[in-house]
Protein backbone atom coordinates (compact mmCIF):
# COMPACT_ATOMS: atom_id res chain seq x y z
CA UNK A 1 0.00 0.00 0.00
CA UNK A 2 1.44 3.01 -0.94
CA UNK A 3 0.77 5.99 1.31
CA UNK A 4 0.64 9.75 0.47
CA UNK A 5 3.31 11.70 0.88
CA UNK A 6 3.13 13.92 3.92
CA UNK A 7 5.65 16.86 5.09
CA UNK A 8 8.25 15.13 7.23
CA UNK A 9 8.51 16.52 11.23
CA UNK A 10 12.16 16.95 11.57
CA UNK A 11 12.66 18.67 8.32
CA UNK A 12 15.00 21.33 8.92
CA UNK A 13 13.68 25.08 10.10
CA UNK A 14 13.72 28.19 7.79
CA UNK A 15 16.61 30.34 8.51
CA UNK A 16 15.46 33.72 9.91
CA UNK A 17 16.03 36.89 7.47
CA UNK A 18 19.56 38.51 7.31
CA UNK A 19 17.40 42.04 6.07
CA UNK A 20 15.16 42.28 8.72
CA UNK A 21 13.45 45.58 9.49
CA UNK A 22 15.71 47.38 12.04
CA UNK A 23 18.47 45.65 11.72
CA UNK A 24 21.59 47.58 11.86
CA UNK A 25 23.54 48.29 8.69
CA UNK A 26 27.33 45.78 8.45
CA UNK A 27 28.65 48.78 7.52
CA UNK A 28 30.40 51.26 10.27
CA UNK A 29 32.41 53.61 8.44
CA UNK A 30 33.57 54.44 5.47
CA UNK A 31 36.65 56.41 4.28
CA UNK A 32 35.37 57.92 0.50
CA UNK A 33 38.25 60.24 0.53
CA UNK A 34 40.93 57.44 -0.24
CA UNK A 35 38.68 56.50 -3.58
CA UNK A 36 39.32 60.26 -4.40
CA UNK A 37 42.60 60.71 -3.65
CA UNK A 38 44.28 57.42 -4.45
CA UNK A 39 44.24 54.47 -7.21
CA UNK A 40 43.37 51.42 -4.90
CA UNK A 41 45.03 48.37 -6.71
CA UNK A 42 44.22 45.44 -4.10
CA UNK A 43 41.92 44.85 -1.22
CA UNK A 44 42.37 42.58 2.46
CA UNK A 45 40.30 42.12 5.23
CA UNK A 46 42.18 42.45 8.57
CA UNK A 47 40.45 41.66 11.56
CA UNK A 48 40.59 43.98 14.95
CA UNK A 49 42.06 44.78 17.89
CA UNK A 50 39.84 46.60 19.95
CA UNK A 51 39.05 47.81 23.83
CA UNK A 52 35.18 47.41 25.18
CA UNK A 53 34.43 51.33 24.70
CA UNK A 54 35.62 50.67 21.19
CA UNK A 55 33.00 48.25 20.53
CA UNK A 56 30.25 50.14 22.26
CA UNK A 57 31.23 53.29 19.93
CA UNK A 58 30.89 51.51 16.59
CA UNK A 59 27.49 49.95 17.42
CA UNK A 60 26.68 53.71 17.87
CA UNK A 61 28.69 54.05 14.38
CA UNK A 62 30.94 56.86 16.32
CA UNK A 63 33.96 55.79 13.69
CA UNK A 64 36.00 57.52 11.56
CA UNK A 65 38.68 56.50 8.77
CA UNK A 66 39.81 59.82 7.29
CA UNK A 67 43.32 60.40 7.29
CA UNK A 68 44.25 56.35 8.72
CA UNK A 69 46.81 54.30 7.14
CA UNK A 70 48.34 51.06 8.17
CA UNK A 71 51.95 51.24 9.43
CA UNK A 72 53.96 47.23 9.18
CA UNK A 73 55.93 47.48 12.72
CA UNK A 74 58.13 44.22 13.84
CA UNK A 75 56.16 41.79 11.69
CA UNK A 76 53.08 43.22 12.85
CA UNK A 77 50.29 45.47 11.47
CA UNK A 78 49.34 48.64 13.19
CA UNK A 79 46.00 50.84 11.89
CA UNK A 80 47.35 54.56 12.92
CA UNK A 81 44.92 57.49 13.07
CA UNK A 82 41.45 56.10 13.07
CA UNK A 83 38.78 58.10 15.03
CA UNK A 84 36.49 55.94 17.41
CA UNK A 85 35.00 58.64 19.51
CA UNK A 86 34.10 57.60 22.83
CA UNK A 87 30.09 57.23 24.36
CA UNK A 88 29.52 59.77 27.06
CA UNK A 89 27.94 56.77 28.88
CA UNK A 90 31.32 55.54 28.68
CA UNK A 91 33.24 54.01 31.47
CA UNK A 92 35.16 56.48 34.21
CA UNK A 93 38.15 54.46 34.81
CA UNK A 94 39.19 53.81 31.90
CA UNK A 95 41.17 56.46 29.93
CA UNK A 96 39.48 56.43 26.48
CA UNK A 97 42.33 57.61 23.74
CA UNK A 98 39.85 57.96 20.52
CA UNK A 99 43.23 57.95 18.47
CA UNK A 100 44.68 54.78 19.61
CA UNK A 101 46.92 52.47 17.85
CA UNK A 102 45.08 49.29 17.40
CA UNK A 103 46.23 46.16 15.87
CA UNK A 104 45.40 45.01 13.00
CA UNK A 105 44.98 40.82 12.71
CA UNK A 106 46.29 39.57 9.29
CA UNK A 107 48.52 36.56 8.08
CA UNK A 108 51.78 36.59 7.67
CA UNK A 109 52.01 36.63 4.24
CA UNK A 110 48.97 39.48 3.46
CA UNK A 111 51.46 41.18 6.06
CA UNK A 112 54.52 40.70 4.11
CA UNK A 113 52.46 41.59 0.89
CA UNK A 114 52.10 45.22 2.47
CA UNK A 115 55.39 45.31 3.69
CA UNK A 116 57.07 45.08 0.39
CA UNK A 117 54.01 47.30 -1.75
CA UNK A 118 54.62 50.25 0.50
CA UNK A 119 58.66 49.73 0.31
CA UNK A 120 57.60 50.89 -3.40
CA UNK A 121 57.61 54.36 -4.63
CA UNK A 122 53.96 55.81 -4.52
CA UNK A 123 52.58 52.71 -2.57
CA UNK A 124 50.88 53.24 0.83
CA UNK A 125 48.42 51.01 2.84
CA UNK A 126 45.08 52.93 3.96
CA UNK A 127 42.04 51.61 5.71
CA UNK A 128 38.64 51.86 3.10
CA UNK A 129 35.80 50.69 5.60
CA UNK A 130 35.01 49.30 8.70
CA UNK A 131 32.19 46.62 8.98
CA UNK A 132 30.79 44.25 11.06
CA UNK A 133 31.53 40.48 9.65
CA UNK A 134 28.84 38.32 12.32
CA UNK A 135 29.27 39.63 15.53
CA UNK A 136 33.43 41.01 14.62
CA UNK A 137 34.55 43.83 13.52
CA UNK A 138 36.61 43.79 10.24
CA UNK A 139 38.68 46.41 8.44
CA UNK A 140 38.89 46.67 4.76
CA UNK A 141 42.88 48.11 4.29
CA UNK A 142 43.56 48.69 0.66
CA UNK A 143 47.15 48.62 -1.22
CA UNK A 144 47.19 51.91 -3.07
CA UNK A 145 49.08 54.10 -5.15
CA UNK A 146 48.19 58.16 -4.83
CA UNK A 147 46.74 60.28 -7.78
CA UNK A 148 48.55 63.16 -9.28
CA UNK A 149 46.11 66.38 -9.54
CA UNK A 150 45.60 65.62 -13.12
CA UNK A 151 44.01 62.10 -12.15
CA UNK A 152 41.93 63.57 -10.07
CA UNK A 153 40.50 66.01 -13.03
CA UNK A 154 40.14 63.57 -15.82
CA UNK A 155 38.40 61.24 -12.67
CA UNK A 156 36.30 63.51 -11.97
CA UNK A 157 35.74 64.82 -15.89
CA UNK A 158 34.68 60.61 -16.48
CA UNK A 159 32.37 60.62 -13.46
CA UNK A 160 30.50 63.75 -14.64
CA UNK A 161 30.03 62.58 -18.36
CA UNK A 162 28.97 59.42 -17.09
CA UNK A 163 26.33 61.36 -14.99
CA UNK A 164 25.24 63.35 -17.60
CA UNK A 165 24.81 60.02 -20.66
CA UNK A 166 22.37 58.89 -17.88
CA UNK A 167 20.29 61.90 -18.08
CA UNK A 168 20.49 62.19 -21.44
CA UNK A 169 19.45 58.59 -21.68
CA UNK A 170 16.55 59.00 -19.16
CA UNK A 171 15.20 62.21 -21.13
CA UNK A 172 15.15 60.00 -24.20
CA UNK A 173 13.38 56.73 -23.22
Amino acid sequence: MNRPATPTRNAAPKKPSSKRAGAPSPRIAENRRARHDYAIEERIEAGLVLEGWELKSLRAAKAQLVDSYVLVKDGEAWLLGANITPLSSASTHVLADPQRTRKLLLHHKEIARIFSATQQKGYTCIATELYWKGNRVKCQVALAKGKKQHDKRAAERDRDWKRQQRRIMKRSA
